[in-house]
């Protein structure tokens, strides 16, 4: 039996805040398999608080500025946190908007 697909028509979603950060909003995509996919978008000067990845995770950088393991992260660049890695210098100066890929 075909699983069914999921799609998610992102303009017509509202942003709504991020549990985790003050100044982060994200848009859920969807969720498949212990995989989920945000849209997120961090307003200047916010960094995200330490956390422990539980499997990989995944950003491309669309829009502004990001900067992870002090890596300057700008549109089109992508970064990647092997599972079972610790995060917390993940940070943007300027606004920022960003695919988000991660385990659940």
């Amino acid at each position: 039996m075909d699983r069914p697909f999921i799609f998610s028509e992102t303009a017509k979603m509202a942003w709504r805040q991020s549990q985790f950060r003050d100044g982060v909003s994200v848009k859920d995509l969807g969720t498949s398999d212990g995989q989920s996919m945000q849209l997120v978008r961090f307003e200047p000067g916010v960094q995200f608080p330490w956390h422990r990845h539980a499997g990989p995770e995944f950003i491309y950088v669309l829009e502004g500025e990001v900067t992870q393991r002090g890596w300057r992260l700008g549109p089109g660049d992508a970064g990647i946190a092997p599972a079972n890695t610790e995060e917390d210098d993940f940070f943007s100066e300027k606004e920022a908007t960003f695919v988000l890929v991660y385990t659940d």
